[in-house]
Protein backbone atom coordinates (compact mmCIF):
# COMPACT_ATOMS: atom_id res chain seq x y z
CA UNK A 1 0.00 0.00 0.00
CA UNK A 2 2.89 2.34 0.84
CA UNK A 3 4.24 1.86 -2.69
CA UNK A 4 0.97 3.13 -4.16
CA UNK A 5 0.95 6.14 -1.86
CA UNK A 6 4.59 6.91 -2.64
CA UNK A 7 3.86 6.38 -6.33
CA UNK A 8 0.99 8.86 -6.22
CA UNK A 9 3.17 11.45 -4.50
CA UNK A 10 5.95 10.83 -7.01
CA UNK A 11 3.48 11.23 -9.90
CA UNK A 12 2.39 14.63 -8.57
CA UNK A 13 6.03 15.59 -8.07
CA UNK A 14 7.09 14.53 -11.59
CA UNK A 15 4.25 16.52 -13.13
CA UNK A 16 4.62 19.65 -11.01
CA UNK A 17 8.39 19.97 -11.44
CA UNK A 18 8.00 19.51 -15.19
CA UNK A 19 10.24 16.46 -15.49
CA UNK A 20 11.43 16.56 -19.11
CA UNK A 21 11.64 12.79 -19.61
CA UNK A 22 8.12 12.26 -18.22
CA UNK A 23 6.54 14.95 -20.37
CA UNK A 24 8.44 13.66 -23.40
CA UNK A 25 7.02 10.18 -22.82
CA UNK A 26 3.51 11.62 -22.39
CA UNK A 27 3.73 13.67 -25.59
CA UNK A 28 5.15 10.72 -27.54
CA UNK A 29 2.40 8.43 -26.23
CA UNK A 30 -0.39 10.85 -27.15
CA UNK A 31 1.15 11.65 -30.54
CA UNK A 32 1.67 8.10 -31.79
CA UNK A 33 -1.59 6.74 -30.33
CA UNK A 34 -3.65 9.60 -31.78
CA UNK A 35 -2.20 9.09 -35.25
CA UNK A 36 -2.71 5.34 -34.91
CA UNK A 37 -6.38 5.57 -33.96
CA UNK A 38 -7.04 8.24 -36.61
CA UNK A 39 -5.61 6.13 -39.43
CA UNK A 40 -7.24 2.97 -38.02
CA UNK A 41 -10.64 4.67 -38.11
CA UNK A 42 -10.17 5.94 -41.67
CA UNK A 43 -9.29 2.44 -42.89
CA UNK A 44 -11.35 0.34 -40.47
CA UNK A 45 -14.75 2.06 -40.64
CA UNK A 46 -15.29 1.47 -44.40
CA UNK A 47 -13.93 -2.08 -44.17
CA UNK A 48 -16.14 -2.81 -41.18
CA UNK A 49 -19.13 -1.43 -43.06
CA UNK A 50 -18.42 -3.64 -46.06
CA UNK A 51 -18.00 -6.69 -43.84
CA UNK A 52 -21.23 -6.02 -41.97
CA UNK A 53 -23.41 -4.77 -44.82
CA UNK A 54 -22.63 -7.08 -47.73
CA UNK A 55 -22.98 -10.84 -47.99
CA UNK A 56 -20.29 -12.48 -50.10
CA UNK A 57 -18.43 -15.73 -50.50
CA UNK A 58 -15.85 -16.19 -47.74
CA UNK A 59 -17.40 -13.64 -45.39
CA UNK A 60 -17.50 -16.11 -42.51
CA UNK A 61 -13.83 -16.93 -42.97
CA UNK A 62 -12.86 -13.25 -43.03
CA UNK A 63 -14.91 -12.53 -39.90
CA UNK A 64 -13.25 -15.45 -38.16
CA UNK A 65 -9.81 -14.13 -39.08
CA UNK A 66 -10.69 -10.61 -37.90
CA UNK A 67 -12.11 -11.94 -34.62
CA UNK A 68 -8.96 -14.02 -34.11
CA UNK A 69 -6.78 -10.95 -34.64
CA UNK A 70 -8.59 -9.23 -31.77
CA UNK A 71 -6.56 -11.33 -29.34
CA UNK A 72 -3.31 -11.24 -31.31
CA UNK A 73 -0.39 -10.66 -28.89
CA UNK A 74 1.26 -7.27 -29.28
CA UNK A 75 4.74 -8.81 -29.19
CA UNK A 76 3.87 -10.92 -32.23
CA UNK A 77 2.64 -7.84 -34.09
CA UNK A 78 5.84 -6.10 -33.03
CA UNK A 79 7.92 -9.01 -34.33
CA UNK A 80 6.16 -8.98 -37.71
CA UNK A 81 6.54 -5.21 -38.09
CA UNK A 82 10.16 -5.39 -36.89
CA UNK A 83 11.13 -7.98 -39.49
CA UNK A 84 9.31 -6.05 -42.21
CA UNK A 85 11.03 -2.75 -41.38
CA UNK A 86 14.49 -4.14 -40.64
CA UNK A 87 17.25 -3.84 -43.24
CA UNK A 88 16.56 -7.41 -44.35
CA UNK A 89 12.79 -6.81 -44.55
CA UNK A 90 10.52 -5.68 -47.37
CA UNK A 91 10.52 -2.04 -46.25
CA UNK A 92 14.04 -1.82 -44.84
CA UNK A 93 15.10 0.77 -47.42
CA UNK A 94 12.82 3.37 -45.81
CA UNK A 95 14.72 3.31 -42.48
CA UNK A 96 11.55 3.37 -40.39
CA UNK A 97 12.73 1.04 -37.64
CA UNK A 98 13.15 2.68 -34.22
CA UNK A 99 11.08 5.71 -35.19
CA UNK A 100 7.67 6.97 -34.12
CA UNK A 101 6.35 6.04 -37.57
CA UNK A 102 7.25 2.41 -36.89
CA UNK A 103 5.25 2.49 -33.65
CA UNK A 104 2.29 4.03 -35.48
CA UNK A 105 2.40 1.31 -38.14
CA UNK A 106 2.43 -1.41 -35.51
CA UNK A 107 -0.37 0.17 -33.53
CA UNK A 108 -2.51 0.48 -36.65
CA UNK A 109 -2.30 -3.29 -37.06
CA UNK A 110 -3.34 -3.56 -33.42
CA UNK A 111 -6.32 -1.21 -33.69
CA UNK A 112 -7.65 -2.20 -37.13
CA UNK A 113 -9.18 -5.58 -36.16
CA UNK A 114 -11.01 -3.95 -33.25
CA UNK A 115 -12.45 -1.19 -35.44
CA UNK A 116 -13.40 -3.59 -38.25
CA UNK A 117 -14.98 -6.22 -36.00
CA UNK A 118 -17.01 -3.83 -33.84
CA UNK A 119 -18.07 -1.71 -36.83
CA UNK A 120 -19.28 -4.81 -38.69
CA UNK A 121 -21.24 -5.88 -35.61
CA UNK A 122 -22.86 -2.45 -35.32
CA UNK A 123 -23.76 -2.34 -39.03
CA UNK A 124 -25.41 -5.76 -38.76
CA UNK A 125 -27.51 -4.47 -35.85
CA UNK A 126 -28.88 -1.49 -37.81
CA UNK A 127 -32.55 -1.87 -38.77
CA UNK A 128 -32.64 -3.40 -42.26
CA UNK A 129 -35.66 -1.27 -43.12
CA UNK A 130 -33.38 1.78 -43.17
CA UNK A 131 -31.34 0.22 -45.97
CA UNK A 132 -34.49 -0.57 -47.94
CA UNK A 133 -35.74 2.99 -47.51
CA UNK A 134 -32.42 4.48 -48.60
CA UNK A 135 -32.25 2.23 -51.65
CA UNK A 136 -35.84 3.13 -52.49
CA UNK A 137 -34.89 6.82 -52.39
CA UNK A 138 -32.03 6.15 -54.79
CA UNK A 139 -29.15 6.52 -52.30
CA UNK A 140 -25.72 5.47 -53.52
CA UNK A 141 -23.17 3.42 -51.57
CA UNK A 142 -21.48 6.47 -50.03
CA UNK A 143 -24.80 7.88 -48.80
CA UNK A 144 -25.75 4.50 -47.31
CA UNK A 145 -22.36 4.31 -45.59
CA UNK A 146 -22.76 7.82 -44.17
CA UNK A 147 -26.30 7.16 -42.92
CA UNK A 148 -25.23 3.87 -41.34
CA UNK A 149 -22.31 5.46 -39.50
CA UNK A 150 -24.61 8.19 -38.16
CA UNK A 151 -27.20 5.64 -37.05
CA UNK A 152 -24.60 3.54 -35.26
CA UNK A 153 -22.45 6.44 -34.02
CA UNK A 154 -22.58 5.50 -30.33
CA UNK A 155 -21.54 1.94 -31.02
CA UNK A 156 -18.77 3.19 -33.28
CA UNK A 157 -17.61 5.56 -30.55
CA UNK A 158 -17.38 2.56 -28.25
CA UNK A 159 -15.30 0.80 -30.89
CA UNK A 160 -12.99 3.81 -31.13
CA UNK A 161 -12.62 3.99 -27.35
CA UNK A 162 -11.90 0.27 -27.13
CA UNK A 163 -9.27 0.46 -29.86
CA UNK A 164 -7.68 3.57 -28.38
CA UNK A 165 -7.55 1.97 -24.96
CA UNK A 166 -5.73 -1.06 -26.39
CA UNK A 167 -3.36 1.13 -28.39
CA UNK A 168 -2.39 3.59 -25.67
CA UNK A 169 -1.66 0.85 -23.13
CA UNK A 170 0.29 -1.57 -25.36
CA UNK A 171 3.99 -2.10 -24.75
CA UNK A 172 5.21 -4.94 -26.98
CA UNK A 173 5.01 -3.01 -30.24
CA UNK A 174 6.47 0.22 -28.86
CA UNK A 175 9.36 -1.61 -27.24
CA UNK A 176 10.28 -3.78 -30.25
CA UNK A 177 9.95 -1.35 -33.16
CA UNK A 178 10.45 1.91 -31.27
CA UNK A 179 13.53 0.90 -29.34
CA UNK A 180 12.56 2.88 -26.21
CA UNK A 181 14.79 5.80 -27.24
CA UNK A 182 14.68 8.59 -24.66
CA UNK A 183 13.06 11.85 -25.85
CA UNK A 184 12.10 10.20 -29.16
CA UNK A 185 10.31 6.85 -29.09
CA UNK A 186 9.99 6.25 -25.36
CA UNK A 187 6.32 6.02 -24.40
CA UNK A 188 4.78 5.86 -20.94
CA UNK A 189 4.43 2.07 -21.08
CA UNK A 190 8.03 1.49 -22.17
CA UNK A 191 9.20 3.97 -19.53
CA UNK A 192 7.28 1.99 -16.89
CA UNK A 193 8.96 -1.21 -18.04
CA UNK A 194 12.38 0.45 -17.93
CA UNK A 195 11.95 1.96 -14.46
CA UNK A 196 10.52 -1.26 -13.02
CA UNK A 197 13.42 -3.22 -14.50
CA UNK A 198 15.81 -0.83 -12.75
CA UNK A 199 14.04 -1.45 -9.45
CA UNK A 200 12.48 2.04 -9.42
CA UNK A 201 9.03 0.75 -8.49
CA UNK A 202 7.79 4.08 -7.14
CA UNK A 203 8.64 5.84 -10.41
CA UNK A 204 7.00 3.00 -12.35
CA UNK A 205 3.82 3.33 -10.32
CA UNK A 206 3.91 7.11 -10.78
CA UNK A 207 4.13 6.71 -14.56
CA UNK A 208 1.31 4.15 -14.39
CA UNK A 209 -0.87 6.70 -12.62
CA UNK A 210 0.01 9.26 -15.28
CA UNK A 211 -1.03 6.79 -17.99
CA UNK A 212 -4.29 6.17 -16.14
CA UNK A 213 -4.91 9.92 -15.99
CA UNK A 214 -4.30 10.31 -19.74
CA UNK A 215 -6.71 7.47 -20.53
CA UNK A 216 -9.27 8.93 -18.12
CA UNK A 217 -9.10 12.35 -19.77
CA UNK A 218 -9.64 10.78 -23.20
CA UNK A 219 -12.67 8.81 -21.98
CA UNK A 220 -14.17 11.85 -20.24
CA UNK A 221 -13.76 13.86 -23.44
CA UNK A 222 -15.51 11.18 -25.50
CA UNK A 223 -18.30 10.90 -22.92
CA UNK A 224 -18.76 14.69 -23.13
CA UNK A 225 -19.05 14.49 -26.90
CA UNK A 226 -21.57 11.69 -26.58
CA UNK A 227 -23.78 13.80 -24.27
CA UNK A 228 -23.54 16.73 -26.67
CA UNK A 229 -24.72 14.53 -29.53
CA UNK A 230 -27.64 13.23 -27.47
CA UNK A 231 -28.76 16.73 -26.59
Amino acid sequence: MSLLVDGFKEAINLLTIGDESVYSAIITTITVSSWSIFISLIIGLPLGFLLGYYNFYGKTVIKTIVDTLLAFPTVVIGLIVYTSLSQAGFFGEYNLLFTQKAIIIGQIFLGLPIIIALTAAQVEMVDKRMYLSLKGLGANSYEILKATLIEAKFGLMTAAMTAYGRIITEIGISMMVGGNIKYYTRTITTAISLETGKGEFVTGIALGLVLFAVALIVNISLAFLKRRWVS
